[in-house]
């Protein structure tokens, strides 16, 4: 059974179409990159999968519970500008990650002692425990995309979304930021969602590619149709396509 199931999800903004008939199923653990042109629907998958947004028609289902209806704690995201607690200091922001997983309960005693611990690890494998004592406004604009991911990995979720995290990030540190997620996943059965426009990136992390296009388009009005997975590929396989999606898009066309 899978573990992420998405069926015959539309979602439309007023008038305007942004994703049609998307279907997609993903088991647990697996790495899912989404790519494709500006404007066709990717970071909206992601909010439906967060349940930020609520589809037109469709459904998205996540171990097999019925649709939800609000963001979860199951639920980890860090979308493309970053978003900390500007009150906390570093190591407090990774320490509040973990603690989401106690439905914000808090840590005392020996107990808080060891968050601070492994907050202090998290924070060295993401290049920042030399700023542990230091507050989020101090820091570069890549520093702080740095630590909302790390924030976001200490809470161990579930299903972790990822939009665009790594674009603010210089060569070096987004590289290092690659093998602490990669680690992670091993360390964990958590589920991965990342949008990225860099290939390479979707296919050195990625377990599978999906490609968001329009399969429909009418040039006198480009906002005519919505978006929809047009590949999937296996890029564990190098890159053989997982699963066909040419009779999906022939349908969409015939319509």
């Amino acid at each position: 059974m899978s573990f992420v199931t998405v069926t015959d999800v539309f979602q439309s903004y007023g008038a305007r179409p942004i994703i049609e008939r998307v279907n997609v199923t993903v088991d647990e653990g697996e790495f899912i990159s989404i790519v494709g042109a500006s404007g066709c629907g990717k970071s909206t998958f992601l909010r439906l999968l967060l349940a930020q947004e609520i589809p037109t028609r469709g459904s998205v289902s996540i171990a097999g519970a019925p649709p939800a209806t609000e963001p979860g704690l199951d639920r980890g995201v860090v979308f493309q500008r970053y978003s900390v607690f500007p009150h906390m200091t570093v190591r407090d922001n990774i320490v509040a990650g973990e603690s989401l997983r106690r439905g914000w309960g808090r840590f005392f005693g020996a107990g808080a002692k060891a968050a601070r611990a492994r907050a202090d690890d998290t924070l060295a494998r993401c290049g920042l425990d030399h700023v542990a004592d230091q507050y989020p406004a101090t820091l570069s604009g890549g520093m702080q995309q740095r630590l909302a991911i790390g924030q976001a990995l200490a809470a161990r979720p579930r299903v972790l979304l990822l939009d665009e995290p790594f674009g603010a990030l210089d060569p070096g540190t987004r590289l290092s930021m690659h093998d602490f997620l990669t680690e992670l996943r091993a360390e964990t059965s958590m589920t991965v969602f990342m949008v990225t426009h860099d290939l390479h990136e979707a296919f050195k992390l990625g377990d599978r590619v999906l490609v968001f296009d329009k399969p429909r388009w009418d040039p006198h009005d480009p906002n005519a149709y919505g978006a929809t997975i047009t590949y999937d590929f296996d890029a564990r396989n190098g890159g053989i396509p997982f699963q066909s999606l040419k009779e999906n898009t022939h349908v969409l066309q015939a319509n």
